[in-house]
């Protein structure tokens, strides 16, 4: 005879009771191979331990439950690692910068720093660095390495970069360099962007042969420029180095994609408004320091990890985020210089910078990541 609904429930619920209860002998045990491991001095994480216990339930569970059996053991494995970390009050080496940071750092964040940007006056990324500071005095860098060398040295207190924007994806030049960077995130802005066709007065639309502008705003503009038969693209290195080569020219058959602010810095004429795609077309922008700066109000934080290069590692990260209720903004992936088929992951996350959860997070993290940098805690405005 079929049971109804409730009764299966019911006998679920009387089932879950016992695992639970299960589980709780298992983490008292748990505290005692903790202690045993402290006496004598034995790393938390045991990796043929671990490998030989998946490898039994597995085979216990048989065939159809294998891979559901082995899901669940290994949430149950971070769960012990991170349980016997915490009875050892052992704690976070990046959490201990966390604390000292937020003790030094000022309350204000600064109002007239100098700050170094890529491009030329008009550019994107100067529009950023004015939301984000009252009155900054802006020092252009050819490229976005000149941009993380000018903090490194001191030359200027702060960068602003563009880290991803809503329609061409993440800027992967910037994640590649800061591979090979130190530097904090001390804020972010999210920036409208709204492209327009400028040229020289007295140039038609129709007159347009070759359009400049940075990759990005190309992409960004995809949908537009298709529709230009006969247009020739030409990237260069920033949005307003291409108004500038078109004030530069001698030629009224060319046009750039740029900014508004750019038609007025270089006297040219908007042929068309608002080209991109999409209407919701928007850039992140970073502003890093050289040190460690954590401003009040910061609820998103920045980690770079390094993980073996085995199964199950990224599900391992991943699994914790969910498991202390943390919300993962973005992940970003780039080869590891060197390493083959190996990665470094970037980790964009939602924690207020105060939670107990963060400071856990970054003390599994550390006992089971090759690497973990931390680059910042911030807030986030839109500009």
């Amino acid at each position: 005879m079929l049971q109804n609904l409730d009764e299966l429930r019911a006998e679920i619920d009387q089932i879950d009771k016992q695992m639970v209860e299960l589980f709780q002998k298992r983490m008292e045990v748990c505290s005692r191979v903790s202690d045993y491991k402290r006496a004598h001095d034995l790393p938390v994480f045991a990796p043929d331990r671990e490998r030989a216990l998946l490898a039994r339930v597995t085979e216990m569970a048989g065939e159809d439950l294998a891979d559901y059996v082995q899901s669940i053991y290994r949430t149950i494995l971070s769960a012990s690692r991170s349980y016997q970390s915490t009875l050892r009050n052992s704690n976070s080496r990046e959490y201990e910068n966390i604390r000292r940071a937020l003790e030094t750092t000022p309350k204000l964040f600064p109002q007239r720093p100098t700050v170094a940007c890529q491009g030329v006056t008009g550019a994107y990324s100067q529009i950023a660095c004015d939301r984000l500071f009252k009155a900054p005095d802006i020092r252009f860098c050819r490229t976005f390495e000149q941009v993380f060398e000018a903090v490194e040295r001191g030359d200027c207190e702060y960068g602003v970069l563009p880290i991803e924007n809503s329609t061409a994806g993440s800027v992967k030049d910037v994640y590649d360099l800061m591979l090979r960077h130190n530097f904090s995130i001390v804020r972010a802005v999210r920036l409208r962007i709204s492209h327009n066709l400028l040229a020289k007065h007295g140039t038609r639309p129709e007159d347009v042969s070759e359009v400049f502008s940075h990759q990005q705003a190309l992409s960004q503009c995809e949908g537009y420029l298709a529709a230009k038969e006969g247009v020739k693209v030409t990237v260069v290195s920033n949005t307003a180095v291409a108004a500038q080569m078109v004030r530069d020219s001698g030629r009224t058959d060319v046009a750039a994609i740029a900014s508004r602010l750019c038609a007025e810095c270089y006297g040219l004429k908007i042929l068309e408004e608002a080209i991109e795609d999409k209407d919701n077309n928007y850039t992140r922008f970073i502003c890093i320091s050289k040190r460690l700066e954590i401003y009040p109000g910061a609820d998103r934080s920045t980690l770079m990890v390094t993980l073996p290069h085995r199964p199950g590692t990224l599900y391992n990260v991943l699994a914790k985020f969910h498991a202390l209720n943390i919300n993962l903004r973005k992940l970003e992936s780039r080869p590891l210089p060197g390493r083959e088929f190996e990665f470094m992951f970037c980790f964009d996350i939602e924690a207020s910078v105060y939670a107990p959860e963060l400071e856990k997070l970054f003390r599994d993290l550390e006992t089971e990541s090759e690497q973990l940098r931390y680059l910042g805690s911030y807030s986030e405005i839109l500009g």
